[in-house]
């Protein structure tokens, strides 16, 4: 078994393990965020781990009403311009922990007087000594250059975060379901898209979309595929796509439509139809297959809540690139280009 598919599988036991591992913690942290009346949080990160913040974003947004500013470090390390903090959590996402650029932020913050967060996969990193709290995705070593368990890992703790501190209950009992959810999803999804993989072959591009929640999930699978299959994959929200990247998608040309049910339901379907006119080959991801039409599905089960949805769709996006480099006979875990850790400055 490839390193790639191996992590994929290991994310069920991973998750289940990072409440225990990380309460004490997000105890702490919430009871300062609460007497400092903290109402803003900036994220600090990179590739995956900046996808995982946009899912927060959205998360933090709907469930709290916080504001949530995606960072952009480069003002800090290039520019030479430290930005208020003013009464914002400040949180530093990194697999390894040693993102430079992301650390200058947190550092920022720190002497700005402002409550820091690091999620890192290390104990003992860079970041993890830099922030007051540190919360480990302990999921043990990635070895395939496609992050995949430290991805769902971090969008676990933040939602286990926003639980905590938004007091919902019903959303930390949809995270207490999903390592069972997620391991019977590996049971039913391999299968439907190794079916589909072998009319896939053939292309060298594709656009994946989503809406809301599942928007970040478009980045991420694009991403998967993207730095796996050598394709050129990108990731669109579907509000965006109508304003002009539509233009590019021709006749029989490749699209991923992740289509959760929710509120954001009604904009799959619109996009699925607005794809039939166009001719493209329209692959949908969704617990709905009413708005399939004629195209491809893959059935997803419902998980009870719109927003742990997302990762039953990232296993989709995984499974897609882990079953398309194996059809193809690529090995996931070299590149000539890409490196496991990137180290931006």
């Amino acid at each position: 078994m490839i390193n790639l598919e191996k992590e994929i599988r290991e994310q069920p036991i991973v998750m289940a393990s990072l409440l225990e591992k990380n309460k004490d913690t997000l105890k702490a942290l919430v009871e300062e965020l609460e007497y400092k009346n903290i109402n803003n949080i900036y994220f600090a990160a990179r590739g995956t781990s900046d996808h995982a913040c946009v899912y927060a974003q959205y998360l933090f947004g709907i469930v709290m009403g916080i504001p949530c500013t995606l960072g952009t470090p480069s003002i800090f390390t290039q520019y030479g311009t430290d930005i208020k903090f003013n009464n914002s959590l400040v949180i530093g996402v990194s697999q390894s922990g040693r993102a430079e650029d992301v650390n200058y932020v947190l550092e920022s913050a720190k002497k700005q007087g402002m409550p820091t967060l690091a999620i890192t996969n290390y104990e003992d990193s860079l970041l993890a000594k830099t922030a007051k709290y540190h919360l480990f995705c302990n999921a043990g070593e990635e070895k395939s250059i496609a992050a995949t368990k430290t991805f769902t890992a971090q969008m676990y703790l933040l939602a286990l975060l926003c639980a905590k501190w938004s007091q919902n209950n019903e959303l930390a009992n949809a995270l207490n379901a999903i390592p069972v959810q997620f391991e019977e999803a590996l049971d039913y999804l391999p299968l439907q898209i190794e079916n589909i993989v072998p009319s896939l072959l053939n292309y060298d591009g594709a656009v994946v979309l989503g809406r809301g929640i599942s928007y970040s999930i478009a980045l991420e699978g694009a991403l998967k595929i993207l730095e796996t299959n050598k394709m050129k994959v990108k990731g669109y929200p579907i509000s965006d796509f109508y304003h002009g990247p539509v233009a590019q998608l021709h006749d029989n040309d490749l699209a991923f439509v992740l289509g959760q049910s929710g509120l954001m339901l009604e904009d799959a379907k619109k996009m699925i139809a607005k794809l039939d006119n166009v001719g493209a080959k329209t692959i949908v991801i969704t617990d709905d297959p009413k708005i399939c039409g004629k195209n491809t599905l893959v059935t997803i089960k419902n998980t009870g809540c719109e927003y742990t949805m997302a990762f039953i769709l990232a296993l989709a996006m995984q499974m897609f690139a882990l079953k398309l480099v194996i059809a193809k006979g690529i090995d996931p875990d070299k590149s000539n280009v890409i490196a496991k850790i990137t180290i931006t400055k």
